[in-house]
């Protein structure tokens, strides 16, 4: 069974972990460090905690793997490049040995959507990079992983995040840097492949949600 919280519109929620196989955090157009403006933010980084020290699987993306970040004691800050569209993401020799990231054949063409980047927490892999961002994927003991960038995106998505005000003005912000023609395009070359890696390293990962668990010691904050 699957459980989605909108911690948004359900701010009183306050989730008991110790009751799920795995955990996995969304992306979000704020920024992890806006806990003034939304206080969620914080429940949700307690519940990662809480996750990784009872050894659940956690998963993050975009947003999510930022929190994972905070919530271990990393930075998270503006990248010096906004990625919007469709990017290389590099393995380092660490991710070449990794059970999720040994599915990527190489670099592979992956889509991207966010302003932000973390640190790596104290203690954690890296795992992949491109040209923009250094800090593209950690894990953080056998089975907590963030990853930057949407791999579980669908062409509909990406469709519909194009058509959506809110980021249509971020795009019209960036002047002629992001070219949503240019990534419909690039989107009808490359989703086929980011379909097909996406089913592989999602089922690995949730293949974790079943394996022994072993203590992960959380860095001091």
């Amino acid at each position: 069974r699957i459980r989605y919280v909108n911690f948004s519109r359900l701010v009183e929620v306050v989730p008991d972990v110790s009751r799920y196989h795995g955990l996995i955090i969304l992306g979000g157009p704020m920024s992890a460090n806006e806990l003034n403006r939304y206080p969620h933010l914080d429940a949700e980084k307690d519940a990662i905690r809480h996750a990784v020290a009872d050894e659940i699987p956690v998963l993050g993306i975009c947003l999510g793997a930022q929190l994972i970040a905070a919530a271990l004691g990393a930075r998270v800050r503006k990248n010096p490049a906004k990625e919007i569209g469709w990017f290389e993401v590099v393995p380092t020799d660490a991710g070449y040995q990794d059970p999720l990231f040994s599915k990527f054949g190489g670099p592979e063409m992956i889509f991207h959507w966010h302003g932000d980047t973390f640190a790596l927490p104290q203690g954690a892999h890296h795992l992949a990079r491109s040209e923009a961002c250094p800090n593209q994927a950690f894990r953080f003991g056998d089975s907590a992983y963030g990853l930057q960038f949407h791999l579980e995106v669908d062409a509909v998505l990406i469709e519909r995040w194009l058509r959506t005000p809110v980021h249509l003005r971020e795009i019209t912000a960036l002047g002629n840097t992001v070219d949503p023609e240019q990534i419909r395009t690039d989107t009808s070359r490359y989703m086929a492949r980011s379909t097909e890696l996406s089913g592989a390293v999602f089922g690995e990962f949730i293949d974790r949600f079943y394996s022994p668990r072993r203590r992960v010691p959380l860095p001091s904050r």
